[in-house]
């Protein structure tokens, strides 16, 4: 065996795939989740983020300096800390870009970064970026060993590790991503009301309730409406999790004559202006909007969508409603406060978890800073007390200088001098030997003095801490007060609106329109408009002629009734034209060719129908359950072997008894609390038979008489008692006149 075969056999390690999958897999999700989708709670950046404005900060791209290409800086970020595809890094800085993504934006573009439409960025040698002052805030006080710095990818840099963030970048600007079996989506907040609610947590312990006294809710950069609840937006603030609904903003325009239409002037956050007018015109196309008549983006550099109405009597309220129902113009923002804990552990935080991990960052960024400063006072004093020893000692130093072989250690040895006080003065010019000079640096060593004790007191004092971090925020709430551009509230925050009937809402939306259905008695089925139609003016084709004609609207639905037992619904709106001969119901819905239809009628769901198969047995049963969802229809009556189902008739509001009528002409009258109501079945004897079925059924109430087709006319029998009993009994002939068709109608 060759030495190079033994040494790779010596690297194989046998390990069940299960768990080489297990670790592998772990390795890749803690590698999204810490590096790729979450932020962290600090300063509210994902490291792509994070790179991208320490490379901007790296190259000087200040607000007060000139932008540079784009393509400039997405080159240091994949070369020196990002090494990823340069669109991605790209597709990032433009997103910090965009004032309708972004609350803050934290970069400043020169050309085109999209736009509210959804069109992409130019490409990135045409566009030019630098920070903005938001950014400066985030990044003050890196250079003053503010936080740590780790090693780039390939070693040769250092990163920050996270910002320093003189900023509640994470409330103020939101974060939204997706990891490995978690994800976080949190929205922008008003900068200002944020650091009222933090001046309440350095005073005191206040409830999150207490804090949504000065925090309103979401400010989302789009602005719009958000009509959210009050105890729903609390409960989501204490759990870190919840919604919030936010609308679009809009305005009644007057127009002559009484007209108006309806001016959307700001969108919800997250939805592209293009496609919401798209789905408006697709639901005008479709005749799902039939209140309104045109929709048009008159926009430029404001959002201007208008709405126009087809008549100026429909209410612009229960126009938007309907809107806000169908369309992107109300949207739902689902908040999950998921964030790296100190940059490492993913933790769902509450409105209170999340600003008092700010306040303690901020705390550890103040001693940090504050010992930096430290050191360098009391380096600066070191130098200084030296060159105060030299001025008293002026023409000794000068000898030292001039005649020793070696000045620093004769200087360190005649005066007590430190190594750094001796090469401060070796470097020393020979200009500053003034008398004004010496003046200044006493002067300087004075004030140093002061501030080493003041900053030795603050590193020491967690009370003084906290005052001077409550200082800082009292200077950013002054930067994005109310009456600023920046600190303006953008979105209005009213009441939940009242709920509206859904039912009631999609009547008034759909355009009705009467028709008349009638069906053939071979099967032909089609809707005229209108209604009255004379059956006699209704052609058929030869051999055919007419059977059922029922007046309907375009938004009701027939239930049709067949032998079979089971029941079907046919759409009135989608029925064929009455213009030709229409089309055979068989093809609409399932019925099988042993079956034939029984009854069809307009489906009223709040009503009740009577059910009876042709050997006598039947139930009640209401309309809402006979419904069907298919083409096969809904079986209700069980029929088997040559037994059909044959009556289907509507039981009347005032209805208390049932007649039955044989085919051996025998009636019987009993109560209709004896029959039963079911969903679906075989049901009871109504009446029994020797010979024969059932021939006709019909609820009535007592105290009006049962009435039936007499002659031309109708007659009706005041009394009944001779026909009254049980249900299942045989029953006795009827009165005299009583059709010979054994019909009642």
């Amino acid at each position: 065996m060759s030495e190079s075969n033994a040494e790779q056999e010596q690297n194989i390690i046998e390990q069940p795939m299960g768990q080489i999958l297990s670790e592998r897999y772990l390795s890749y999700a803690l590698s999204t989740i810490m590096s790729r989708s979450l932020p962290d709670v600090r300063d509210g950046l994902k490291p792509v983020h994070r790179r991208i404005m320490y490379a901007m900060q790296q190259l000087r791209l200040r607000p007060t300096t000139g932008p540079k290409k784009s393509a400039r800086v997405v080159g240091d970020v994949i070369g020196k800390f990002h090494p990823h595809g340069d669109q991605s890094v790209y597709d990032a800085m433009v997103r910090l870009a965009q004032d309708f993504a972004v609350r803050y934006p934290l970069v400043d573009g020169q050309g085109n970064f999209g736009n509210i439409d959804g069109d992409n960025a130019a490409a990135m040698r045409y566009t030019e970026s630098r920070l903005t002052v938001v950014a400066e805030l985030l990044m003050e006080g890196l250079e003053e060993d503010a936080v740590d710095f780790r090693k780039t990818y390939d070693g040769e840099g250092s990163e920050p590790v996270v910002m320093p963030a003189n900023f509640p970048n994470l409330l103020a600007n939101g974060a939204s991503g997706i990891a490995v079996g978690m994800a976080t989506n949190i929205p922008p907040h008003n900068v200002h009301e944020l650091c009222l609610a933090m001046e309440m947590m350095l005073e005191g312990d206040p409830s999150i309730e207490d804090m949504m006294e000065v925090i309103s809710g979401p400010d989302f950069p789009t602005g719009g409406i958000l009509v959210e609840g009050k105890e729903s937006m609390i409960e989501a603030y204490k759990t870190g999790r919840g919604a919030f609904r936010n609308r679009a903003r809009w305005e009644k325009e007057e127009l002559k004559q009484g007209q108006y239409q309806i001016v959307v002037t700001e969108m919800p956050y997250q939805v592209q202006k293009s496609r919401l007018i798209e789905k408006i015109a697709d639901l005008i196309y479709n005749k799902k909007l039939p209140m309104l008549d045109d929709v048009r983006d008159e926009s430029t550099d404001d959002i201007r969508l208008v709405i126009v109405p087809k008549s100026r009597n429909v209410e612009p309220e229960l126009l938007m409603e309907a809107l806000y129902r169908q369309t992107d113009l109300e949207v739902r923002f689902n908040m999950n406060m998921n964030v790296l804990d100190k940059g490492v552990v993913p933790k769902v935080m509450n409105l209170k978890e999340v600003l008092q991990a700010w306040l303690e960052h901020r705390q550890d960024v103040l001693v940090r800073r504050s010992s930096h400063r430290l050191e360098k006072v009391k380096h600066r004093i070191e130098i200084l007390a030296g060159y105060l020893i030299v001025y008293l000692n002026i023409d000794e130093v000068i000898r030292i200088i001039r005649e020793e072989d070696e000045p620093k250690e004769s200087l360190m040895q005649s005066f007590k001098l430190t190594e750094v006080q001796a090469d401060a003065v070796l470097n020393m010019r020979l200009r500053n030997l003034r008398k004004l000079e010496e003046m200044e640096i006493k002067t300087e060593h004075d004030d140093l003095c002061k501030e080493r004790d003041q900053l030795e007191a603050l590193i020491k004092s967690e009370s003084k801490q906290w005052k001077a971090i409550r200082k800082q925020i009292g200077e950013i709430k002054k930067i994005f007060a109310p009456d600023t551009p920046l600190g303006a509230r953008r979105t209005m925050i009213k009441e939940a609106p009242a709920v509206v009937d859904l039912d009631d809402l999609e009547e008034a939306m759909i355009e009705k329109e009467p028709i008349t259905v009638i069906c053939s008695a071979k099967g032909w089925i089609r809707a005229f408009k209108g209604h009255g139609h004379d059956p006699k003016d209704v052609k058929y084709k030869d051999g055919d002629r007419g059977r059922f004609m029922v007046e309907v609207q375009t938004t009701d639905k027939i239930l049709v009734f067949g032998t079979n037992g089971r029941f079907y619904t046919l759409g009135c709106d989608k029925l064929p034209s009455g213009r030709g001969f229409g089309e055979p119901i068989r093809l609409i819905m399932d019925l099988p060719n042993d079956a034939d239809i029984t009854q069809m009628f307009l489906y009223e769901p709040e009503k009740k129908l009577l059910l009876a198969s042709d050997d006598g047995r039947g139930f009640i049963v209401e309309q809402k359950d006979v419904q069907a969802q298919t083409r096969n229809g809904k079986q209700v009556l069980n029929v088997s072997g040559d037994v059909e189902a044959k009556i289907c008739t509507e039981v009347p509001d005032d209805a208390d008894h049932v007649a039955v009528i044989g085919q051996n002409r025998k009636l019987l009258i009993f109560p209709m609390d004896e029959m039963p109501v079911m969903g679906k079945g075989k049901g009871v004897i109504l009446q029994r038979y020797k010979d024969g079925g059932v021939s006709d059924v019909k609820l009535f109430n007592l105290e009006e008489g049962l009435s039936f087709k007499y002659g031309a006319g109708a007659t009706t029998v005041d009394d009944i008692m001779p026909w009254l009993g049980k249900r299942a009994q045989a029953g006795r002939m009827p009165p005299n006149g009583f059709p010979k068709n054994n019909k009642f109608d």
